[in-house]
């Protein structure tokens, strides 16, 4: 059963930075897109960014383009996101999640949207303030 374990989170100033983490563990495939979502308060769950396993392709929101950078290291399993000039819309729960079978076709695209993620981890909070 894939796991995957949020960390990072916590109080910064707006301008500042974090980066997160995310440990995944029980992959049964090495073929997947795995990506971080956020949720602020009484807002729908949004896509931030993603990253493709065979090739490394990535793809960001609009909203944190220039700013945050996702990578991963495959030896320790971990997915980071480095969030840097944080502003005060950036405050939210981060999940991290991972999906291996796409819903359209056998190409393994990446996506932001929401429903083709099939496992999520905890999420971790970002609090933003001075």
């Amino acid at each position: 059963q894939p796991q995957l374990v949020e960390s990072g989170g916590g109080l910064v100033q707006p301008g500042g930075s974090l980066r997160l983490s995310c440990v995944f563990s029980g992959f049964t495939s090495d073929r997947y897109v795995i990506g971080w979502f956020r949720q602020a308060p009484g807002k729908a769950r949004e896509g931030v960014s993603c990253i493709r396993s065979t090739d490394g392709s990535t793809e960001y929101a609009d909203a944190v383009k220039g700013r945050f950078t996702i990578s991963r290291d495959n030896a320790k399993n971990t997915m980071y996101l480095q969030m840097n000039s944080l502003r005060p819309e950036d405050a939210a729960v981060y999940y991290c999640a991972v999906y291996f079978r796409p819903s359209y076709g056998r190409y393994l695209y990446t996506s932001l949207q929401e429903y083709e993620y099939e496992e999520w981890g905890q999420g971790t909070q970002v609090t933003i303030s001075s």
